[in-house]
């Protein structure tokens, strides 16, 4: 049967169809590929560096100093005395460690506990390193602009490098266990580096702690960027840890000779010797490039590609290997889709040993240097590692936040100090494309766009490199807010000290700020920040008007002031529709609300609704001559709209004021003037307190644990019963006095280790036995006080 002919038409079709698939199929590869190597944007950073180092721009000024006595490695400080038991001067002595000096941070006992709920007891017990994360990875979100309210479970991902926890070696000693309780475990681990941060912010994305040794900090950054590009999370927190408190790993590096006998790593020299070690602690905010430029973030750089490999089969265990390190480098700038030839900076590994700079910088120069396509000018090379130590597992973090630093510069620092001798002669450099600067040099620009790549090599052979580069904003042309725009400033902390020092620090920023610096740093605090029970707010219309505000201003305990809000509207709908004008213009992200198709009494109720204000209808004619639209919250009129359709952005202002400052739930967001963005505002003054559990002295045992002295058996009347279970929580947890009843337990430092302990304390006080204490961690402390004392008074016999 011969076949059917196919018409002409149909053909037609079916091959616009495929035609279609086809287009469609490349468009989803195309978008695909992209995702796979999506830019990643920097968005916050925060630090504790050696040389007091604890912010960018005194990272910036160290970084650019030239005095070579600037201070960042010093003697072992003396809280550490089994690091000075083991010194030794001499090389080779048995057991001893010929170091004494290297990169300390300045203070790692003191902590802000009462800040993240943690009890005395638990801050003791935990490993400076979980607390100093804790701290600047909150100043890393807040530079950021990101609030982490802990009932929010933002999608954050946080990825920490870490190779050591020596804390924990200082609660036993000559087999005494005794000084160990259940925090030990959580306290010391290397997992709940990541998680203790997730947990304490509530934080929702992935929580990895990784360990590859002195390439720990950088891998950890690849990691968070590959979560950015995979939908994981939406934001990630990316960095390291590194604190020297124990003997045994300086010993065992002094023992094989890694170590520079005078403590400084000596990058690229003739007389390198070794490394030099340092402490640290950083922190970088990361989120998709796209993302942070639709939400008004500020971009410091941006990572482009990140790869990470092996040595393999090298001629050592320890060794470095050259082709592997050519390896993840020519893989990174595949990731970051960027030309050898475009990378202008690297920052080195750079330990300072004989073997290990030459390996490197032959590398180096094998992929981006000699061996690179259209390369005119040398690569420069730097290491940070010479100024501040080898911070080992931070090592990488502490490289890319210097790296963050100078793609907002015109000029690279001098990679060696004056006074420092020739460089290493088993390097050619007379051959090859690289440059080591002895004094500030101009970026060489070869693309048209700052590039710089940063390696960091593990001793376990995990290598790293990242490539990363400045950024462009786009050509401006956006809104600008008007002369005299009203702008709202709220601050808040948990302590009334904090407030105090934030509200200075606050007024210093605002000195010589324009009007788009004033709205950027407005909208910053306002929607960038955790919004506590301490509160002050003000409403200015420039930077001299706030500060003067600020200085006068009432603060605020966060009470329940603010109970009721009702709205009263008794203006004509014309002076409704004008106020409301005025108020789209002023406020972009409130514009929607105020022109929409209801009334105009409904439009501005749905405006404050934007604003988290719920409100009830309240009696019209209350008060004669009354404003067009008002507010009554806490027996206060607060007006809204007045004759002056002019008025009615600061009216708005004013009255948000005096709900913030009541404790008023507010989503202060679509308050943004036009133009603004999110900008580097102060950040929390953390009130820190000394926590610290000192080493027993060499040759002795620990102390041991305070006996807590026996109370008297407790009445069977239930107010007493509670009085006496408040005194043995304090005492479990370590509190300097009686709890306050009405705050939740988990505020106070209570977790299920702690209600164990009570429950213990309790039932081997009055030799019964308890059900298992069950308890939300939000409840508060007096209700778990009473369900405590309740199955006390059953389990007793007692009648209540």
């Amino acid at each position: 049967m011969p076949e059917e002919s196919v018409k002409p038409e149909e053909l037609r079709r079916v091959i616009q169809d495929q035609l279609r698939l086809s287009r469609r199929l490349k468009e989803k590869l195309a978008a695909a590929e992209a995702r796979a190597h999506a830019p990643v944007a920097v968005v916050g950073m925060a630090m504790r560096l050696p040389g007091g180092v604890d912010h960018p721009r005194a990272y910036r000024d160290f970084l650019y100093s030239d005095d070579p006595d600037f201070r960042a490695l010093s003697p072992i400080p003396a809280d550490r005395p089994s690091l000075r038991a083991v010194h030794h001067p001499e090389t080779g002595t048995a057991g001893r460690s010929y170091v004494d000096r290297a990169g300390f941070l300045d203070d790692i006992a003191s902590f802000d506990a009462a800040f993240f709920g943690i009890s005395q007891r638990e801050a003791e017990t935990m490993d400076p390193q979980q607390r100093l994360l804790l701290e600047v990875s909150w100043e890393a979100l807040e530079r950021a602009g990101i609030a982490a309210r802990r009932q929010d479970r933002l999608p954050v991902g946080v990825f920490i490098g870490a190779m050591s926890s020596e804390y924990g070696r200082r609660f036993v000693s000559d087999g005494d266990f005794s000084r160990i309780d259940p925090y030990h475990s959580t306290g010391s681990g290397h997992c709940f580096l990541a998680g203790r941060v997730s947990y304490a912010l509530g934080l929702s994305g992935p929580a990895l702690s990784v360990d590859t040794a002195c390439s720990s900090s950088l891998v950890a950054i690849h990691q968070a960027v590959r979560s950015l590009r995979s939908g994981e999370c939406a934001y990630a927190l990316a960095g390291g840890a590194n604190l020297i408190l124990g003997p045994e790993l300086m010993v065992a590096l002094c023992q094989g000779e890694a170590l520079s006998p005078g403590g400084r790593s000596r990058t690229f020299l003739a007389d390198a010797d070794g490394y030099g070690r340092g402490e640290g602690v950083g922190v970088i905010a990361l989120m998709r490039l796209d993302e942070a430029v639709a939400q008004g973030r500020e971009v410091h750089a941006v990572i482009r590609g990140t790869a990470v490999n092996h040595d393999g089969a090298s001629s050592g265990f320890t060794v470095p290997s050259g082709p592997a390190q050519q390896e993840v480098v020519r893989a990174a700038l595949a990731d970051a889709r960027v030309a050898p030839s475009a990378v202008g900076y690297v920052e080195a590994h750079g330990t300072g040993t004989a073997l290990g700079d030459p390996i490197e910088v032959g590398a180096l120069d094998a992929v981006i240097g000699t061996g690179a396509e259209d390369r005119t000018d040398p690569v420069v090379l730097g290491s940070v590692k010479a100024r501040i130590g080898h911070l080992e597992a931070a090592a990488g973090i502490a490289g890319v936040l210097k790296l963050v630093v100078l793609l907002g510069e015109e000029s690279l620092p001098a990679a060696v100090q004056s006074g420092d001798g020739r460089l290493n002669s088993l390097i050619p450099w007379d051959q090859i494309a690289m440059d080591v600067p002895r004094k500030a040099a101009p970026w060489r620009v070869p693309s048209g766009a700052r590039v710089a790549g940063i390696s960091s090599f593990g001793l376990s052979g995990t290598n790293a490199h990242a490539v990363l580069a400045g950024h462009v904003p786009a050509a401006a042309g956006e809104a600008a807010p008007e002369p005299g725009h009203p702008e709202l400033l709220t601050l808040s902390a948990k302590d009334p000290a904090a407030l105090v020092e934030l509200t200075e620090r606050v007024r210093t920023a605002l000195a010589g700020r324009d009007a788009a610096g004033v709205a950027a740093l407005c909208h910053t605090l306002r929607a960038g920040r955790v919004h506590f029970g301490h509160r002050l707010a003000v409403v200015g219309t420039d930077a001299r008007e706030l500060a003067a505000a600020l200085a006068g201003v009432r603060r605020g305990t966060g009470a329940p002031a603010v109970d009721r809000v009702t709205l009263t509207v008794s203006g004509a709908d014309e002076v409704l529709e004008g106020a409301l004008d005025v108020l789209a213009r002023r406020f972009p992200g409130l514009a929607a609300a105020a022109r929409g198709s209801a009334a105009p009494a409904g439009r501005l109720g749905g405006l404050l609704a934007a604003l988290g204000v719920r409100t009830s209808a309240g009696p019209a004619g209350e008060q004669d001559q009354a404003p067009a639209a008002y507010l009554k919250a806490a027996g206060e009129i607060l007006p809204l709209v007045t004759d002056d359709p002019e008025a009615a952005p600061r009216l708005l202002a004013a009255a948000l004021a005096a709900l913030y400052h009541g404790g008023a739930d507010l989503r202060l967001d679509r308050l943004a003037a036009p133009g603004a963005r999110f900008t580097d505002a102060p950040t929390y003054p953390f009130q820190r307190k000394r926590f610290w559990v000192d080493e027993p002295e060499p040759g002795r045992p620990a102390d041991a644990p305070a006996v807590v002295a026996e109370a008297a058996p407790a009445p069977r009347d239930t107010a007493e019963i509670c009085t006496y279970l408040a005194a043995e929580l304090a005492a479990v947890l370590k509190a300097d006095g009686l709890l306050p009843i009405d705050v939740p337990f988990c505020e106070v430092g209570g977790d299920s280790f702690t209600a164990m302990m009570l429950t213990k304390s309790v039932e081997q006080r009055y030799g019964v036995e308890l059900p298992t204490l069950d308890c939300p961690v939000e409840m508060p402390v007096g209700d778990l006080l009473v369900h405590l004392g309740d199955q006390l008074s059953a389990a007793m016999g007692w009648e209540k």
